[in-house]
C-alpha cells in the first residue's frame, strides 16, 4: 500500500493491516510523525506531539503483537484532544492557566489504550473548549486542511484537522455545543454525538449535563469501532452495515436559533433529502418544536462560568474574551434553575415518534475563515457563533444521539455535512443511514489538498 494511501486508510483498515502483519505500528507512528513534521507548521492540529513515547508504545505493540495478543485497535496512532488526561502530560484546555501534569489517564483515553492504541499527541482546542473555532493566544491558530485560510470549526479543531489531513488514523473529541459535529462537518469527516453518559465524560456532568464525549472518524466504520470501545458495547462495532429498514426521515432547516441559512447549506440539505428517498426512506418535510427560548443557552453559558471558577488554575491567564464569557455566564445563573428543570426531552418525543431520524444541517454557513473571532469581545463572539452555528444545542440539552456525516461540498470546494438526529441510545441506527450515504457518495475516497 502506497504511504498517502496507508494514512488514511483509517482505524479500523489499519488494525485489520497490523493483525495481518501488513504493517508495524511502528512504521504507522513513523509515518504521522513525518506527516505531522511537514504538514502542521501550517495547520497548527497538535498542541503536543509524543513522539519518543508513541515510539516506544508502537514498540510495545508489534511485540504484544508478535506474541499473538488481539486487540481492536491494537498498534493503530490516534490523537487525543487537549480537553482530556493523558498520564504525565498537562491538559492546557487550549490555554496556559494549567500547568500540572495529569496523573492518570481520563477514562475515555484509558479504554482506547487498553483496546491497543497508540496516543501519537495532543490536539488544539479553544480556550476551555469554549468556542467553534479553535484559536487563541496560547497555541495561535488552527487552519482547515481543505482551505488553510478557513477554520476547522471547534472545539475538537485540532483533532478534526489532524485526521482530515492524515495525521493520525482517530483522534477523540467532545461536544457540548456542537464541538464534534462542527469540525466534523468543516473538515469533511463522520462525527458522532453520542447520547448523554453513552461514554464516559470528564468532568462529569460538564456544563450542566450539555457535554458529552467522542471521536472524529474519517468513515462510518471507524466511528462505529470507536464508539463500540468509548462505549464497552461491542454490539455498537457492528453498527456500521447499511440499514436495510425502511425508516421515517424528517427534514429540517430551520435553525434553532433565527439565522439565514447559506443557498449552499440549502443545495446540500435538498440533495441529501434527495439521497434519502432513492435509498427507500420515507422523507418529509417536519420542523421539531423548538422553544422560543432554549434552555441550553442558560446551561452553556453558566457552564463556562463554572469551569472558570472551578477547574482552572490560574485563571488571571485566561484571555479576555474567556473572562467575558465567565461574567456573562455567572449574569445568567439567576436563570440557571429554570434550565436545569427543562431538557425538552417532553417536547420532541411526539415528534421522534412519528419520525425515525431527523435530517438539519451542522452550519448555516460554510467553513468559516479561520481566526475570524480573533480579538473580539465575548458577546460579538458568541453572536458571530449563534449565526454560524444555529443546528446544534439542542441535542446538547435533550441528549440525544446525533451524527454529522460529509455528504455535501460548497461552491469553492468546501466540504458541508449534514446531522442526523435519532432517539436516545439509537447510535446504531444513525450509523446504519449513514453506511447507506457513505457507500453512495463515496466521501472517504476525498482528501483535501493539504494531506
Amino acid at each position: 500500500m502506497e504511504r498517502d494511501e496507508l494514512a488514511f486508510a483509517g482505524v479500523a483498515r489499519q488494525a485489520g493491516l497490523i493483525r495481518a502483519g501488513e504493517v508495524s505500528s511502528r512504521e504507522l507512528v513513523e509515518l504521522y510523525l513525518e506527516r505531522i513534521e511537514r504538514l502542521d507548521p501550517e495547520l497548527n492540529a497538535f498542541r503536543r506531539v509524543m513522539a519518543e513515547r508513541a515510539l516506544v508504545d508502537a514498540q510495545q505493540a508489534d511485540a504484544r503483537r508478535g506474541a499473538g495478543e488481539e486487540r481492536p485497535l491494537l498498534g493503530v496512532p490516534i490523537a487525543v484532544k487537549d480537553v482530556q488526561d493523558v498520564t504525565g502530560e498537562v491538559t492546557f484546555y487550549g490555554t496556559a492557566a494549567f500547568t500540572k501534569p495529569a496523573a492518570q489517564d481520563d477514562e475515555l483515553v484509558r479504554r482506547v489504550r487498553a483496546a491497543g492504541a497508540v496516543v501519537i499527541g495532543k490536539t488544539n482546542t479553544p480556550e476551555l473548549a469554549i468556542m467553534g473555532d479553535t484559536e487563541g493566544p496560547a497555541f495561535g491558530i488552527t487552519r482547515n486542511p481543505w482551505n488553510a485560510d478557513r477554520s476547522p470549526g471547534g472545539s475538537s479543531g485540532g483533532s478534526a484537522a489532524a485526521v482530515a489531513a492524515g495525521l493520525c488514523a482517530a483522534a477523540t473529541a467532545s461536544d457540548g455545543a456542537g464541538s464534534i459535529r462542527i469540525p466534523a462537518s468543516n473538515c469533511g469527516l463522520v462525527g458522532l454525538k453520542p447520547t448523554r453518559d453513552r461514554v464516559p465524560m470528564t468532568p462529569a456532568g460538564h456544563w450542566y449535563g450539555m457535554s458529552v464525549a467522542g471521536f472524529e472518524a474519517r468513515s462510518v466504520r471507524d466511528a462505529a469501532l470507536l464508539i463500540s470501545i468509548g462505549a464497552e458495547d461491542e454490539s455498537l462495532g457492528d453498527a456500521s452495515a447499511p440499514t436495510r429498514e425502511r425508516l421515517r426521515v424528517a427534514v429540517s432547516a430551520k435553525p434553532v436559533l433565527p439565522t439565514p441559512v447559506h443557498a449552499d447549506v440549502k443545495r446540500v440539505i435538498a440533495e441529501t433529502a434527495g439521497h434519502l428517498r432513492s435509498l427507500g426512506h420515507d422523507v418529509s418535510d417536519a420542523d421539531p418544536p423548538y422553544p422560543l427560548l432554549s434552555p441550553a443557552v442558560a446551561r452553556y453559558m453558566a457552564g463556562q462560568a463554572q469551569d472558570v471558577d472551578e477547574l482552572v488554575e490560574r485563571p488571571e491567564r485566561l484571555q479576555r474574551r474567556t473572562k467575558g464569557f465567565a461574567r456573562l455566564g455567572r449574569a445568567n445563573r439567576p436563570a440557571l434553575g429554570w434550565a436545569l428543570g427543562e431538557d425538552d426531552s417532553e417536547r420532541m418525543r411526539p415528534f421522534f415518534e412519528r419520525h425515525d431520524i431527523l435530517l438539519t444541517p451542522v452550519m448555516a454557513v460554510p467553513p468559516i475563515r479561520a481566526g475570524a473571532w480573533e480579538g473580539l469581545g465575548a458577546v460579538r463572539t458568541l453572536i458571530g457563533m449563534m449565526r454560524a452555528y444555529p443546528f446544534c444545542l439542542e441535542w446538547n440539552l435533550t441528549g440525544q444521539p446525533s451524527i454529522s456525516v460529509p455528504v455535501g461540498m460548497s461552491a469553492d470546494e468546501l466540504p458541508i455535512g449534514m446531522q442526523l438526529v435519532g432517539r436516545d441510545g439509537e447510535e446504531a441506527t444513525l450509523l446504519g443511514v449513514a453506511a447507506q450515504l457513505e457507500a453512495e457518495l463515496r466521501w472517504t475516497d476525498r482528501r483535501p489538498p493539504l494531506g
